[in-house]
């Protein structure tokens, strides 16, 4: 199977490695953003590699390593329950594009919707964004680990 990558670059990798591969990464989002929204912070963090880096448009520098990240989650946990509000992060149309080894990371693009709920009343997109990852294996248990996120608001330039 050939992966169309960025700009006509292409990569090869067989159809059910691939979907192995696509379906590992959904279900990290999917547990990763997850752990984000019921506030568990440090296993969240633990989602990033030990020296990871997350952009945030919000964040005037990126916040680098898992404690810093772990904070930071905390810290806006803290803000929404104290307005009572939740957010649902749902990250959607998955590009995935496996690089050749021995780097083995992989570049994932989507799109990642925040969805807000105040008490009593009704959800609301609260942004619509592009995330920008990349993916790497962690040698201890060759889970994905995300080593660098960027971020970008389609409200903002």
């Amino acid at each position: 199977m050939t992966v169309q990558a960025e700009a006509g670059s292409e990569r090869t990798a067989s159809a059910p490695e691939f979907a192995a591969l696509y379906a590992e990464v959904q279900q990290f989002y999917a547990r990763h953003m997850w752990l984000l929204d019921s506030g568990a912070a440090e296993d969240w963090a633990a989602g990033f590699t030990e020296d990871g880096v997350f952009a945030p448009p919000s964040a005037p520098r990126p916040i680098r390593g898992r404690a810093e990240l772990a904070e930071g989650a905390r810290r806006a946990r803290a803000e929404l329950t104290e307005r009572g509000e939740q957010h649902r992060h749902l990250l959607l149309s998955l590009d995935v594009e496996p690089a050749p080894e021995p780097d083995g990371a992989v570049k994932v693009r989507s799109y990642a919707q925040i969805v807000a709920t105040t008490r009593g009343e009704q959800p609301r997109l609260h942004l619509m964004c592009v995330t920008y990852d990349v993916l790497v294996r962690d040698p201890a248990d060759g889970g994905l680990r995300i080593s660098e996120r960027r971020v970008t608001r389609d409200d903002r330039p």
